[in-house]
């Protein structure tokens, strides 16, 4: 249930309105002036306020631009209710962040659909989602709510993939976004002489598969999961037209793209003027710091693919690191433990 702030220094027209919010299902919060609703807001942040403008002790501009400074209050979407209609008003009113002007008297019709509308519109997507704890589903529904796309949320059965399958390969035509709810899948590039090279590792709770859907191509690599997963597809048609009316989920989206081509080319340059032991080193760092507090869980020859060397060279570094004290190595499976990540860090190989 949303809640609403009226804030509104004439009792009649305060309770009328009060009562077609309560009968629309709006939790309400009421103020007979702009002191006493800030405090209120502060208090309760609402969804939306709707304010009078001319009001006593502190007048409607002057909460909008509380509102604005308030790093707790600021983005709440915020519709002025005036009786004036003078266009200097409606001016002030949208040059200090208002956006939307009702004016007094309004039909009911009039005031629901401002409501909803600004609701739709300023509806965003939280800064984190805990995507292994059902956050997609959040996710999609915030999306949802924001794009008007039923079919994002039409499909949510998530898909086993046995370990060692391909989800998709190098050419193929993208079709979909790929989440990952439970696994571990490497995205893989094979070299003209047969050699692989890993090009990323995905982990329960990420996406993966969006670089093909923003470039409008094929895939330039192959994807396939390390261990046994599950996967939820959502289609490619429904994730662009979201991403192109939500600047939200865009930018979330160019924050994984970002991250991920610099983790690609910091991986290409360690590979070119590196040392072998500086590139492990890197390697294990930049797996640490994916899952930290967990131990790594690659076999030697995607570890040496991730690092761009041979598995035997690789196997000889990481004794060496053993033999040092750098890490930890756990028998049968040979899965590995940071025990001085800084030391690895800084050491000058």
């Amino acid at each position: 249930m949303k809640t609403i702030l009226l804030i509104e220094d004439n009792e009649a027209i305060r309770e009328t309105t009060a009562e077609i919010l309560e009968l629309a299902s709006y939790k309400l919060l009421t103020a007979e002036n702009g002191k006493e609703g800030v405090k209120k807001a502060l208090e309760t942040k609402p969804d939306l306020v709707i304010c009078d403008i001319m009001m006593p002790v502190l007048d409607g501009y002057g909460v909008l631009q509380i509102f604005t400074k308030n790093p707790q209050l600021a983005g709440v979407p915020f519709i002025f209710l005036t009786a004036k209609t003078e266009r200097v008003d409606f001016r002030k009113g949208m040059e200090l962040g208002a956006d939307d002007y009702l004016t007094k008297p309004f039909e009911e019709s009039e005031l629901l659909s401002a409501i909803e509308s600004r609701l739709n519109r300023f509806a965003t997507l939280r800064p984190s989602y805990d995507l292994q704890q059902n956050g997609l589903n959040q996710f999609l529904d915030d999306a949802q709510a924001i794009g008007g796309l039923n079919s994002l949320s039409a499909d949510r059965k998530a898909h086993s993939v046995r370990k060692k399958q391909y989800v998709y390969s190098e050419g193929d035509e993208p079709t979909r976004l790929y989440f990952l709810k439970s696994g571990k899948v490497k995205t893989v590039r094979n070299t003209t002489d047969g050699k692989e090279l890993i090009t990323g590792i995905y982990n329960t709770g990420e996406f993966f598969g969006y670089f093909a859907l923003f470039e409008d191509g094929d895939y330039t690599d192959s994807a396939i999961t390390l261990e046994d997963s599950e996967l939820v597809y959502i289609p490619k048609e429904d994730f662009l037209q979201l991403v192109s009316v939500n600047p939200e989920v865009s930018q979330q989206f160019i924050k994984l793209l970002a991250g991920r081509v610099g983790e690609r080319e910091h991986q290409l340059l360690g590979m070119a003027y590196n040392s072998l032991r500086r590139r492990v080193a890197d390697t294990l760092l930049r797996l640490n710091e994916q899952q930290p507090d967990t131990i790594i869980q690659l076999s030697r020859d995607d570890l040496a693919a991730l690092t761009g060397t041979a598995t035997e060279s690789l196997i000889r570094t990481l004794s060496e690191f053993k033999q040092d004290g750098l890490i930890e190595i756990f028998p049968p499976m040979g899965a590995i433990r940071l025990l001085k990540p800084e030391k690895l860090r800084r050491a000058n190989w």
